[in-house]
């Protein structure tokens, strides 16, 4: 992990106000239990730290998500509305020159 990923994981949660995004629960600053998840892969570099591919959720609907990737996309573009969501997936899946 590097310092770029620990400064984007902080924003994604202070930006929740330490709250998940899915349930509502409420974590302290230092939890473990409360997770800067991407939106699309962080192995993706163009988006990696991105505040826009960024979301804070709980142990919990982290690990349901991961499950269910297809329902967490649909979640995510209700969450950013279809304008930001696509211009982010853009963004993501754009070809390197």
């Amino acid at each position: 992990r590097t310092a770029a990923d620990a400064k984007w994981s902080k924003l994604i949660r202070s930006r929740a106000n330490y709250t998940c995004q899915r349930c509502g629960q409420k974590h302290t600053s230092n939890s473990q239990g409360l997770h800067a998840a991407h939106i699309f892969s962080r192995a993706i570099k163009r988006t990696r730290v991105d505040p826009d591919n960024g979301v804070a959720l709980c142990y919990g609907c982290h690990s349901f998500f991961h499950r269910n990737p297809l329902e967490f996309h649909t979640w995510a573009e209700e969450l950013l509305g279809k304008r930001k969501y696509e211009a982010l997936m853009i963004r993501a899946k754009r070809i390197a020159k």
